[in-house]
């Protein structure tokens, strides 16, 4: 059905996962449109410095110490959105973690407890949003997926699984409440790498330093498609011309990703600084030393603007048709190569 969703600087919109990367940039932005704000994550220092900063500039903003894995603390948030400003128009399910290790290697209590925040904190938000969505006239539900939502990678397994998951239930739940003609849009965010906190908020179970494989994009751009998405009703967005490429070259030649992966992924995600043995990460409880920041400062070459994306928005279903058979093509082309030939994801993806 047609949903009619309200312009930023008229809705009120809840962000989990608020007080660094994605979440922190999609604030600060929502803010800059004159959206009301209701802010959740676990430090509740992080929530009131950013609460602080966002009503100098005139912003309503409430905030909630929340943990998205417990059903309680989410319907805290919910509340509060109620009581103080009566309706939610947009939720942005955006509250996630990641493990950098091998299968095998990892413990099944992080395992669990990474569940808890990237699928679970998703669901509980998702239902939560719908509750009171349903009887205030709608709105939107955005999930943070990943381009790892579509393909799984090596060293990033439980993280691919959880977005896998998390697909998997926003798809399920779209078309519940299309059938129920529920005036609630549903979106899943499918990004590509994107230098926010990610890696220093990771739990790391190799013995060198983490690091995302390029190319790697700006928070900035997920924040915009995420505040498109709220005004516009999308099924799915991805963000950065990779994101995409990754899952069409994954659906059209598997096995020689599968080849791919196994010759570069295990380098491209290592450093060559070995690991502290006191490192610290945010999987269990927040880590003051990395809030309150969008970007890592990743080493590698920022992508600060997406053609791809820009146009996928803007054009509707035919340009992302045709970008996605583009792309397609190109993974064809490259399919017909001899196998010999070695592979870098870099130049797949450039390929793609």
């Amino acid at each position: 059905m047609s949903v009619q969703l309200r312009k930023i600087n008229e809705q009120v919109m809840v962000i989990t996962g608020a007080t660094s990367g994605i979440g922190l940039t999609t604030a600060r932005m929502a803010a800059e449109q004159c959206a009301k704000l209701v802010l959740a994550a676990r430090s509740a220092d992080a929530l009131d410095q950013l609460a602080s900063e966002l009503r100098r500039t005139g912003t309503q903003v409430a905030t909630v110490v929340a943990d998205v894995g417990n059903p309680a603390d989410v319907e805290r948030i919910g509340q509060a959105a109620m009581e103080r400003f009566g309706r939610i128009d947009t939720w942005v399910n955006n509250a996630g973690i990641s493990i950098f290790g091998r299968n095998e290697d990892v413990s099944l209590e992080d395992m669990q407890r990474l569940f808890d925040t990237n699928y679970w904190g998703v669901v509980h938000g998702s239902l939560e949003a719908v509750k009171h969505m349903k009887t205030r006239g709608g709105g939107a539900i955005i999930n943070l997926g990943s381009e790892l939502s579509d393909v799984s990678i090596p060293l990033q397994g439980i993280y691919a699984a959880s977005k896998h998951a998390v697909k998997a239930f926003t798809d399920s739940l779209r078309v519940e409440l299309d059938k129920d003609k529920a005036p609630i849009a549903v979106t899943l965010i499918k990004p590509a790498a994107i230098d926010t906190m990610f890696v220093a908020h990771a739990k790391n179970y190799m013995d060198k330093e983490p690091t995302l494989p390029p190319p790697i994009y700006a928070p900035e751009l997920v924040a915009k498609s995420i505040l498109y998405a709220a005004q516009h009703p999308k099924r799915d967005v991805f963000v950065g011309g990779a994101a995409k490429a990754f899952s069409v070259g994954n659906f059209a030649m598997p096995s020689m990703l599968d080849r791919m992966m196994r010759a570069t992924m295990f380098k491209q995600q290592q450093t060559d600084i070995p690991s502290a043995p006191n490192r610290r990460d945010a999987l269990h409880a927040p880590d003051p030393q990395h809030e309150l920041r969008e970007r890592q400062g990743i080493s590698e070459h920022v992508v600060e603007t997406c053609p791809y994306t820009a146009l996928s928005l803007r054009k509707g279903k035919v340009v992302g048709v045709l970008l996605g058979a583009g792309a397609l093509f190109a993974a064809w082309k490259l399919a017909g190569r001899p196998a010999t030939r070695t592979w870098s994801s870099d130049r797949l993806r450039q390929a793609l």
